[in-house]
């Protein structure tokens, strides 16, 4: 190999360990070093051959806020991952709250008349 070569070669191989160390801080190896490989929501189990399908949510849903605990990951396979973006598009555009709380109690009591019928059945 020639000179010229021999520093094409270097500047790629320098590149490579740089993209690599670049790779190794960010948010997605952090994660993925710091929790199990499951899925938070569906309990689905990953290993190296399928970690591609492994991906890092987060919580607020600011790509920018990444606290190094972790705190505002958790780690969703690719369809809850994509169910989760979906609900909360849904509550942006409808703008109605995903929680339990804002909603009203049932006002129907299907077994208001449950004895009497069952007493009239003897």
């Amino acid at each position: 190999m020639n000179k010229e070569s021999n520093e094409k070669l270097d500047k790629i191989i320098a590149e490579a360990r740089r993209n690599s160390e670049l790779r190794e801080k960010s948010y997605r190896e952090q994660a993925l070093k710091m929790y199990p490989w499951i899925c938070g929501r569906c309990g689905r189990e990953f290993n190296r051959q399928n970690l591609t399908e492994l991906t890092v949510h987060h919580k607020n849903h600011d790509h920018d806020y990444n606290p190094p605990d972790g705190s505002n990951w958790e780690l969703l396979c690719i369809y809850c991952h994509d169910n989760e973006h979906s609900r909360y598009k849904d509550h942006i555009i409808g703008g109605e709250s995903t929680s339990t709380e804002s909603r009203s109690a049932a006002t129907h009591n299907p077994f208001a008349d449950l004895k009497a019928m069952l007493d009239k059945n003897k």
